[in-house]
């Protein structure tokens, strides 16, 4: 048996490079559907993981009718869910947010909208939406914003020049018609976890923002995501040895909508981080999308497992 496996990691769905059974997570206690509006972003990371730029649309824009059948799915398949998330890409790009967000708001679910509240959210009209939606829903919304570090030489590095003050004018435009935010940043600048939440902490004094830096789901501090860095499989052995249940994974508690570039419908992908991997792609109907997820990628291993990080709120 051992002699027919790849010596790569990570090529087999059942077992490991050392002919270990992989670790697998079923679908339990979903908290979270996501949205993935659209690859297209305003601006191109250094290292953006799922590769949005203002040019790549392999994931194209969905549609108000889109979540909608979704949203209908999921109350037909009785998942439980209490919270819709909208990721992109930059989901401000889309025409169709606002519309987007209100068809999940008025069901009662909590929105989480990712952004890095630039251009695309300033302006006009998408000001109106949000000044609409949270009028009416409160604090139902909330949109998480994009700071890669609290200091803007190391944002900018990430984002690019001038990135880190028109973050902050988006913010402050929040801020000023109390709009819910929270913060996502990375944790690839070396400083611990206490030195990042106290940079964060002085950074939201310093604007006024009522942004909790101590807690992790309203500032949140992901690892980074490098696959070129040698991670460890996950086999099923590593639950008991890391002190870990498979229902703490995210994928244990979510699933993400995506329309790919040439597709004749959505599909329903297994984790936010892995748009482009075939056997992460589990259907067109959230039905489909029920089964296990085998951990057979490094982003398993390194981000969800080892780093215990989620997307959802």
């Amino acid at each position: 048996m051992k002699d027919q496996l790849s010596t790569e990691k990570f090529v087999d769905p059942q077992i490991t490079a050392t002919g270990e059974p992989r670790a697998h997570v079923a679908l339990r206690n979903v908290q979270t559907l996501w949205f993935n509006t659209g690859t297209l972003c305003n601006i191109e990371c250094e290292n953006c993981y799922i590769l949005s730029s203002p040019t790549n649309d392999a994931l194209v824009y969905l549609t108000a009718e889109d979540v909608t059948t979704y949203l209908d799915q999921l109350e037909d398949r009785n998942w439980g869910a209490q919270e819709i998330g909208f990721t992109g890409g930059e989901p401000f790009m889309n025409p169709h947010m606002i519309d987007m967000t209100r068809c999940a708001l008025e069901r009662g679910y909590d929105v989480l909208i990712l952004t890095n509240a630039m251009q695309p959210m300033m302006r006009k009209r998408v000001q109106a939406g949000l000044l609409d939606l949270h009028a009416t829903y409160g604090d139902k919304l909330t949109l998480r914003i994009s700071v890669d570090h609290w200091d803007k030489g190391l944002h900018d590095k990430e984002r690019g020049a001038g990135s880190f003050q028109r973050t902050l004018d988006g913010m402050n435009w929040l801020r000023d018609h109390n709009i819910h935010m929270t913060v996502a940043g990375r944790t690839v600048w070396g400083e611990t976890d206490p030195q990042a939440r106290q940079g964060y902490a002085k950074l939201y004094a310093a604007h006024g923002f009522a942004i909790d830096a101590d807690n992790p789901a309203a500032t949140v501090l992901f690892p980074e995501m490098d696959e070129t860095v040698d991670v460890p499989e996950i086999t099923t052995a590593c639950w008991g040895i890391l002190n870990k249940s498979p229902d703490d994974v995210m994928c244990a508690s979510s699933r993400m909508v995506v329309k790919h570039k040439g597709a004749a419908s959505p599909s329903v992908i297994a984790c936010t981080l892995l748009p482009y991997s075939p056997e992460f792609d589990l259907g067109t109907t959230l039905e489909q999308a029920e089964r296990d997820v085998h951990l057979n990628h490094p982003h398993c291993a390194k981000f969800c497992v080892l780093g215990g990080a989620s997307c959802s709120a």
